[in-house]
């Protein structure tokens, strides 16, 4: 079983996570990570603060000569720019963790919630999770991302091999694989930052590859769409999600949204891209699928076609133009104070959501196929 924690403040010292779980023998660098790391701190439409941060990683235990030993890996992230404690804050900000959290902890300085609740946090995840995608790689799944909407530009995603979209993706600074919405959404971001607001946004998650029989339908907690979901919903500002087209499926009748079984490949007319999406086993398998409206998961478990996930970002609360609130130092009304933000993080949301993803497939993977020692995976894989 693979688990991590993450600890850090956003202007603390540093953040951290622990990594626990990961097979001795696995090739593991900081390159690995820092490459995810310097994906999640691009992106139109962020804050200065990118500018004053370039994230690397410290491995500090669980590797030697380049590979895991099979105990925890404890990475460290420095914050850059930090601002020190800065003066205690009263008014909390609406669609942010600030008045529930304070009324939680019994605390009466908001940073102290702030601090922790931040999106900053999410930089130990990407860690951990470019640890995950590693492993992953190692079995030929693949993990990746593009953005479908910002701020109501939505953009019409082209019928193109998955690797393709993630490379058109990864050359847009909006991970838009569409150049004329990419623009727009662009534009969008603009007009949203001259008014002094923000803007939100869906991305798409999918991972290729994927073998038949992770997760289970036995219980409710091991069904691979219900970790998959609490994985993706715990990235702050995500409040929605569904698995495949889920809710163009619920306006269908049945027989329109099942993704009927064939028994050869040649139902696909022959077609290598999709082949190519497909897990080993299921292109050995004699029987394939002509389309994926399920997402890759049915009764909680992989079905061997690649798993598509789209989440919806709401806009960052933070925005230059103040919103009503309470000091709750006097009881009296307020009106909240901008503190920097970005004004769009759908594009880095997207690469969190990849380590993420990353993180509950290499999960399931390793509980399948169990092993402590990277050969040992092997060895079961074939």
């Amino acid at each position: 079983m693979l688990r991590f924690l993450t600890a850090g403040e956003s202007h603390g010292p540093c953040l951290m996570s622990i990594v626990e779980g990961v097979p001795a023998g696995l090739p593991l660098t900081p390159g690995d990570i820092n490459r995810d790391l310097r994906r999640r701190q691009g992106g139109y439409g962020r804050s200065g603060r990118m500018e004053i941060e370039r994230d690397e990683v410290a491995i500090l235990s669980g590797i030697s000569a380049g590979r895991t030993i099979g105990a925890p890996v404890a990475l460290r992230i420095e914050n850059a720019g930090r601002s020190g404690s800065g003066e205690r804050v009263s008014v909390p900000r609406p669609g942010h963790a600030d008045l529930a959290g304070a009324v939680k902890y019994n605390l009466d300085d908001l940073r102290l919630v702030a601090e922790r609740a931040s999106a900053r946090e999410t930089a130990a995840r990407v860690a951990a999770g470019a640890i995950a995608r590693r492993l992953l790689l190692e079995f030929g799944v693949a993990v990746g991302s593009y953005v479908a909407e910002i701020g109501g530009v939505v953009a019409d995603i082209p019928d193109l091999p998955l690797v393709r979209l993630w490379e058109l993706a990864e050359a847009a600074d909006v991970r838009c694989p569409v150049s004329e919405a990419a623009e727009a959404m662009r534009r969008r971001i603009d007009e949203a930052r001259a008014a002094g607001d923000s803007v939100g946004g869906v991305f798409v998650v999918a991972a290729s590859g994927v073998p038949v029989g992770l997760g289970s339908h036995v219980h409710w907690d091991r069904r691979l769409d219900g970790r998959l979901a609490q994985a993706l919903l715990s990235i702050p500002a995500v409040k929605g999600l569904e698995i495949g087209p889920a809710f163009e499926n619920a306006r269908l009748l049945g027989t329109r949204v099942q993704d009927e079984i064939f028994p050869e490949a040649g139902g696909l007319g022959g077609s290598p891209d999709v082949l190519s999406t497909l897990a080993p086993p299921l292109r050995r398998s004699g029987f394939v699928r002509r389309t994926n409206r399920a997402g890759g998961i049915e009764g909680g478990i992989s079905n061997g076609q690649p798993i598509v996930l789209r989440a919806a970002m709401k806009p960052i609360p933070t925005t230059v133009t103040p919103l009503r609130s309470v000091d709750l130092a006097t009881g009296k009304a307020a009106m909240t104070e901008y503190l920097r933000s970005d004004v769009c993080a759908v594009p880095a949301a997207a690469v969190v959501g990849e380590a993420m993803v990353a993180w509950v497939l290499a999960d399931a993977l390793l509980e399948k196929l169990g092993g402590d020692h990277i050969e040992e995976m092997k060895a079961r894989w074939k």
